[in-house]
């Protein structure tokens, strides 16, 4: 058994989204009201499994019909694969519709392929289209072709249009299910409109203005016409400003005009300014997370995995570990070429191999950090590469306090195991000092190294993920040897070496 907990307040008028229903409605009231009221839905999947075991299809239909879209995702994931497709089988035809856009693309594809062939194309024939769009990306090109004779000619001409747009792209997230109206509508005609053909579209959160020709010429929140008068003309609300994504346009444009505008769907206008569709911020939600799972797993080491961990076959996982993994062992050799390099001088002064992991490490570490704040960054918007002497002249002092407050304490260790004892020798003050510019030089470099890193792959049009910390890591930890050593040559020139 297990618990859901779902938090409405008062405010949940201000989320219209259809797709996401409640559950969408239930995020937003959360950022609203720190006082909301909270719901708690207890499934019991003893007597969920049971109805199944029996086949109880009454039962099993009366007790989720209950449940929210967002629910059945929960309880479905439990199950067995077996008992997940039994019991979307026995969904009704709406419900399964909402229940299957909201699953991962994993159990799409399983519980998909298990349906009768009616049943699958009823299914595809009502998905949004641009959920519809996203299912489809994920196939093979042979499965595509075969999938596309499942929907109506309508449905057809919209999802090959959309699968036209370049891979990525603002045009693959966007959908044709909005409403638009005309200048000279009165806000009375708007609302009986919507009314009329609302049901069916994606969200009604903002309704667009568009002139005989198409053309977008404002896109106006649905609250501006609920609180106007009836007899007021739609030319009146409008203020002819909006904010506007282009069919080519980046995906990763999408996420940072969300955040700017904080707008519930953005439209689509092509070259000319006629309305193609509107990007729904479900979707990108959607896709920033996938986003952030794909750079973390880079930053990580790792090629990006197509599917969720646990669903990821052995040897697939294999395949996106070991490549990297094999870079960077490789990458790590050159570290033992550089010990060998300097194999008299630590034969000499056995006392600096003592120091040696003190030091790489905190180099990686400092590249690393600098790494993934960069990463960050400008993946969010905050930096531009016309950024890098900024961020360069930022990481130099940073690299210069850490790396001297890292230098101090390694300092005064030595200084204080040397009064206990004589494990340093009589020149460990030298030791010491050695130790204190190391540290700073290595750390210097690792920021640098870290900082600089991604903005170079970004400027050679290469996901700024790829130079994760690992690999920043691994260039660190040769570069650190070769700081280490030629400091102690210098420091210690005379007496150790």
């Amino acid at each position: 058994m297990f618990t859901i907990t779902f938090c409405f307040s008062d405010s949940s008028t201000k989320v219209l989204n259809k797709k996401l229903d409640t559950e969408i409605e239930t995020a937003h009231d959360a950022k609203i009201s720190a006082k909301a009221e909270c719901m708690h839905t207890v499934i019991d999947t003893e007597q969920i499994e049971s109805l199944i075991k029996d086949r109880d299809v009454p039962g099993l239909q009366e007790l989720v019909s209950q449940l929210l879209p967002v629910e059945l995702v929960d309880l479905i994931e439990s199950l067995s694969s077996d008992e997940q497709i039994f019991l979307y089988s026995i969904l009704s035809p709406k419900l399964s519709v909402k229940t299957f856009e909201l699953l991962p693309l994993t159990l799409q594809k399983n519980i998909f392929y298990s349906l009768p062939s009616d049943r699958a194309a009823q299914i595809f024939n009502e998905l949004a289209p641009d959920d519809r769009t996203a299912f489809l990306e994920e196939m093979t090109s042979a499965v595509v072709h075969e999938l596309i004779k499942l929907l109506s000619p309508k449905e057809r001409a919209v999802t090959l249009k959309l699968l036209g747009y370049p891979e990525n792209s603002v045009g693959r997230l966007m959908t044709p299910d909005y409403i638009a109206v005309s200048l000279d509508l009165t806000v009375s005609e708007v609302l009986e409109f919507i009314r009329n053909f609302g049901p069916d579209k994606e969200t009604v959160d903002v309704i667009y203005v568009v002139d005989n020709k198409g053309v977008l010429l404002d896109d106006i929140k649905i609250k501006e016409f609920l609180f106007a008068s009836p007899t007021t003309k739609v030319y009146d609300v409008s203020d002819h400003r909006f904010v506007a994504l282009y069919p080519s346009d980046d995906q990763e444009k999408a996420i940072v005009f969300f955040k700017r505008t904080n707008r519930v769907a953005l439209p689509v206008i092509d070259s000319k300014g006629i309305l193609l569709g509107i990007v729904t911020y479900d979707d990108v939600l959607n896709l920033l997370s996938e986003e952030d799972t794909e750079d973390m797993q880079k930053i990580g080491g790792m090629a990006a995995l197509d599917e969720p961990y646990m669903h990821t076959p052995f040897f697939h996982l294999m395949k996106k570990r070991v490549g990297w993994l094999t870079v960077l062992f490789l990458g790590e050799m050159l570290t033992a070429t550089a010990l060998a390099f300097f194999e008299d001088e630590i034969s000499r002064a056995v006392v600096l191999a003592l120091f040696l992991p003190l030091i790489i490490s905190s180099g990686g570490n400092s590249g690393s950090q600098a790494s993934t704040l960069v990463i960050r960054a400008l993946a969010i918007g905050e930096i531009t590469l016309r950024d890098w002497w900024k961020i360069m002249k930022r990481e130099i002092f940073s690299g210069l306090f850490l790396g001297t407050v890292l230098g101090l304490i390694g300092f005064l260790r030595i200084s204080l195991w040397a009064t206990f004892s004589d494990i340093y020798g009589p020149h460990w003050i030298l030791i010491a000092i050695t130790i204190f510019f190391s540290l700073i030089g290595v750390v210097l470099w690792g920021t640098l190294s870290g900082s600089m890193l991604p903005l170079l792959l970004r400027r050679l049009g290469v996901d700024p993920a790829t130079s994760s910390a690992p690999f920043v890591a691994t260039l660190v930890d040769v570069t650190g040897v070769i700081i280490y050593f030629y400091i102690a040559l210098i420091v210690l020139k005379g007496t150790l070496l």
